[in-house]
C-alpha cells in the first residue's frame, strides 16, 4: 500500500507513502487515496482528517513516468476524471474538516491536493509550486480554481506562468497557507487542529464548507468539467512531449509553443 490510513479516535490521518519518489502519484495511489477518502466521508465516527506525506515531503506531483503516453483525448479525459478529479472532488466535498500537513515539496497536482483541503499547515521547509509548465501543461487538479480563490486571478496566473517555487513564509504572506510551524511540530499542530475541529459541531462545520463554496461563484464541479476538456488537448502537444522528455533526461526543455 502506497497510501496509508490511520484512524485514532475521531481523527483520521491519510499518508502518501512513496518516499523514495517524494510521494509522486501513480494512478494506483490515486485510487487508494480515493478509497480512503470515501471511508472518511462515510464513517460517522471519523469527524476530521489530516492529509500528509511520508519521508520528508508532501507530494512531488504526478509520476512523470506515466506521462507522454499516446492516448486519445477521450481516454485522457476519462483518466483525469477517474484519477485526480475524483480525489479533488472528495477532498473538497467531504463535509468534515480536512487539514493538509505539508513539509518538503508540494508541487504540481500534489499542491492541488493540499489546496483542496480546508486548512494548510506548512513546516518551515515546505515549498509549493504550480510546476505544470515544466512538462508543457496548464494547471491540473483544480489548481487554477483554488489559487484564484486564495490569492486572486492575477497572482494565481503569475504562479502558474512562472512555475516558481514558493517557500513557506512567502506562502503564509500570500495567504496560501494558514500556519507555518517548525518541522518537528508539524504533525502536532495538525493533530491539535483536527482534534479541536472533531470535538466541535462537525455537521455545522460541514455545511459551512458548502456555504463558502457557494459564496465564491461557480463551483468546483463545473470548473473540473472544463479543465478535463482543456488538459487532454495539451497532452497531445509537442511541448508536452518535449517537457516530459526533458524531465526524464534531466535537461532544460526547449518549448516551441505548439
Amino acid at each position: 500500500m502506497a497510501v496509508d490510513l490511520i484512524v485514532d479516535g475521531a481523527v483520521a490521518r491519510v499518508v502518501l507513502n512513496r518516499p523514495e519518489r517524494m510521494n509522486a502519484l501513480t494512478m494506483d495511489m490515486r485510487a487508494e487515496l480515493a478509497d480512503h477518502l470515501v471511508r472518511i466521508r462515510d464513517d460517522d465516527t471519523i469527524r476530521a482528517a489530516i492529509l500528509t506525506g511520508a519521508g520528508g515531503h508532501f507530494c512531488s506531483g504526478a509520476d512523470v513516468g506515466g506521462m507522454g503516453e499516446d492516448r486519445s483525448p477521450r481516454a485522457d479525459r476519462q483518466r483525469m476524471q477517474r484519477g485526480s478529479h475524483t480525489v479533488v472532488r472528495l477532498l473538497h466535498g467531504i463535509e468534515k474538516p480536512l487539514i493538509a500537513a505539508v513539509r518538503g515539496v508540494a508541487v504540481g497536482v500534489g499542491w492541488s491536493y493540499a489546496l483542496a483541503c480546508d486548512v494548510i499547515v506548512a513546516a518551515e521547509d515546505a515549498r509549493f509550486g504550480a510546476t505544470f509548465r515544466r512538462v508543457g501543461l496548464a494547471p491540473d487538479g483544480g489548481a487554477a480554481w483554488f489559487l484564484a480563490r486564495r490569492v486572486g486571478p492575477a497572482r494565481g496566473k503569475e504562479l502558474a506562468f512562472s512555475g516558481r517555487i514558493v517557500a513557506a513564509e512567502e506562502a503564509l504572506a500570500l495567504g496560501l497557507v494558514e500556519f507555518v510551524v517548525p518541522v518537528d511540530g508539524l504533525l502536532d499542530k495538525a493533530q491539535e487542529l483536527a482534534a479541536d475541529y472533531a470535538a466541535g459541531p462537525t455537521f455545522a462545520l460541514g455545511l459551512a464548507k458548502r456555504m463558502f463554496d457557494r459564496a465564491m461563484g461557480p463551483g468546483l464541479d463545473e470548473f473540473l468539467d472544463y479543465e478535463s476538456l482543456i488538459q487532454p488537448q495539451l497532452h497531445a502537444t509537442a511541448d508536452h512531449r518535449e517537457g516530459v522528455a526533458a524531465f526524464k533526461e534531466k535537461r532544460k526543455p526547449s518549448f516551441g509553443g505548439r
